[in-house]
């Protein structure tokens, strides 16, 4: 079928449009204009770019003229400077004018991505769907807002919406946790905390075949589905596990979290200001502070999701990445 994928010059994006190029789709992608020569490889492998931003409505319904299923994986991340009215403009607004453009081109089904940070911390692990949501900050609220008004749009215009919180995203290709990779195998990463928090990742190519489950059945429509890996750690057992992939010794010593959480808000409150990426802020901090543990029952009963790659193989083939890529 025709299929159009926004943020595939993205990591996840970019995954999840190979995997409908090799699954047989005819697959459109929406390009911001800047960043259509990042997209060459896409192209190579029988991608069609449409160009476009989110925010320009008009550009939208082009990209989404004439396909069937339309997977919104794009949005604006955590970025140093950036005020709360860019993260409405792109994930909230940005996803109106997607949907809108979706229902007038004829798509049957729209996937909508979201985050599992829309729970924050999770209370009582593991959590389902059906968890309290508590988003932590502008980029999760915002999310949020997002994956409401896609839910209520689909009920009022009779588009199927199916809505994805993906969970801890890793694999080849990622840079997210490169800085965690490379501070084990340098010695550098810092401990905070007891480390007995959880934590929960999902290889990027099952979070592709999530998606395109979410795309395709036919009982998804209308759902919510959280799309988490096969098992989540405490934190310390996964810093064990990265340090013994990269052959080096996990840190001996942990330090208190609360004395870096206010130093976080301090050079956030300094250095956002300026535009100016802060070196330390609270969401780093909050890594080592709240709990993310997911149950994907849900996902597996309805979609037949079934991840198949265990942590230990994950992180292996990650780490493997960065050394042939020269990044460790």
């Amino acid at each position: 079928m025709k299929v159009l994928v926004t943020g595939a010059t993205g990591f996840t994006g970019g995954h999840l449009a190979r995997h409908l190029l090799g699954a047989g789709h005819d697959v459109a992608v929406l390009v911001r204009p800047p960043s259509v020569a990042r997209a060459a490889d896409l192209v190579a492998a029988g991608a069609e770019v449409r160009a476009g931003d989110l925010t320009d409505a008009a550009a939208v319904q082009k990209a989404a003229a004439g396909c069937e299923v339309v997977y919104h994986i794009a949005a604006t991340y955590r970025e140093a400077g950036q005020g709360d009215a860019a993260y409405t403009r792109v994930n909230v607004d940005g996803t109106r004018h997607l949907l809108e453009a979706a229902h007038r081109g004829g798509a049957r089904r729209v996937v909508h991505c979201s985050t599992g940070g829309v729970h924050g911390h999770i209370e009582h692990p593991p959590a389902n769907e059906d968890a309290p949501l508590a988003p932590g900050d502008v980029y999760q609220r915002t999310k949020l807002e997002a994956e409401q008004l896609a839910r209520s749009f689909g009920q009022q215009h009779g588009l199927d919406v199916v809505i994805a919180r993906p969970i801890g995203i890793y694999g080849p290709g990622d840079m997210r946790f490169l800085k965690m990779f490379r501070g084990l195998a340098r010695g550098r990463f810092p401990m905070l905390g007891r480390g007995d928090v959880f934590y929960h990742l999902t290889y990027v190519t099952d979070l592709a075949r999530g998606f395109q489950l979410c795309g395709e059945v036919p009982a998804a429509a209308g759902r919510t589905y959280i799309l988490a890996g096969p098992e989540y750690t405490t934190l310390e057992e996964l810093v064990r596990l990265i340090a013994a992939e990269l052959k080096v010794a996990p840190p001996r010593v942990h330090f208190p979290v609360w004395p870096v959480w206010v130093a976080g808000a301090l050079c956030e409150a300094v250095c956002i200001p300026l535009g100016i990426d802060p070196p330390l802020f609270r969401r780093r901090v909050d890594f080592y502070r709240k709990s993310r543990a997911f149950d994907t029952s849900r996902a597996r009963a309805e979609l037949g999701y079934n991840p198949s790659i265990d942590l230990r193989t994950g992180i292996h083939q990650t780490a493997s990445w960065y050394r042939d890529s020269g990044l460790l």
